[in-house]
C-alpha cells in the first residue's frame, strides 16, 4: 500500500451487464484509465451478485496491481471477500459503515467510507477509515435536482473530519483547487474521471 494518497479518485460506472463481452469492455476501459496514470480506483458495482462482483474485482485488481494502482471495492462483498483479494481495499457504503463497530480490515489494507453528513464522519472515525468521500458537493447529471452540500457546508463538514476527505458530486479535475481551498484532500468522481 502506497503511503500517500493521490489527489484524484476515479470511481467506476456500472458495467453494462455481467456478460463476458461487457466485462471485457469495462476492463479495457479501466486499463485505459490506468494507462493515463490514475493510481486510486473505486470499483463501484451495485448491480452484480456477489459471485460476478468477485470475478470482476479479481480481474480489475490484477490490472490495478500491474499499474501500481490501489483498488477499493464497493459492491456486494464483505470483509472476508475483500481479504481473499490480496491488496484490495474496501469502500464502505452507508449501510456497511453503520454496521461496523471498528476497523474491518488490517492496517495493511485501505478502508474508505461514503459520508454525507456529520454523523457519517463520526462513524467513519470510529471505523478507523483511511479516507472518506463527502457528497454531493455540487449538482450531478446522475441525480438531477437532488439537494447538494455546496462549498460552504462541505467546508464545515470537512473541517470536522479526522481523515482525508475527497469532494464528490459534480467534480472534475478543474475543481481540485477549489476543493482544497474548502478543506478537501482531493476530488473523486465517475463521469469526468472515467
Amino acid at each position: 500500500m502506497s503511503p500517500t494518497l493521490p489527489r484524484c479518485c476515479v470511481i467506476t460506472p456500472e458495467p453494462a451487464s455481467t456478460s463476458a463481452n461487457d466485462c471485457r469492455v469495462f476492463l479495457d476501459r479501466l486499463s485505459a484509465v490506468l494507462a493515463r496514470g490514475e493510481t486510486l480506483v473505486q470499483l463501484r458495482v451495485k448491480s452484480f451478485d456477489a459471485t460476478a462482483f468477485a470475478r470482476l474485482a479479481a480481474d480489475a485488481l490484477a490490472r490495478c496491481d500491474a499499474a501500481g494502482a490501489q483498488l477499493m471495492l464497493n459492491g456486494p462483498i464483505d470483509a472476508a471477500g475483500v481479504m481473499r483479494l490480496d491488496g484490495a481495499g474496501w469502500h464502505l457504503d452507508g449501510a456497511a459503515l453503520r454496521a461496523v463497530a471498528q476497523r474491518p480490515l488490517p492496517a495493511t489494507r485501505r478502508v474508505s467510507a461514503a459520508c454525507h453528513a456529520a454523523d457519517d464522519l463520526v462513524l467513519a472515525a470510529r471505523a478507523g477509515v483511511d479516507f472518506v468521500t463527502l457528497s454531493p458537493v455540487l449538482p450531478t447529471l446522475s441525480h438531477p435536482g437532488a439537494p447538494t452540500l455546496g462549498w460552504t457546508q462541505f467546508a464545515a463538514l470537512a473541517a470536522q473530519a479526522t481523515m482525508p476527505v475527497y469532494a464528490l458530486g459534480g467534480m472534475t479535475r478543474a475543481h481540485l483547487d477549489d476543493a482544497r481551498r474548502h478543506g478537501a484532500y482531493g476530488v473523486a468522481g465517475i463521469r469526468s474521471f472515467w
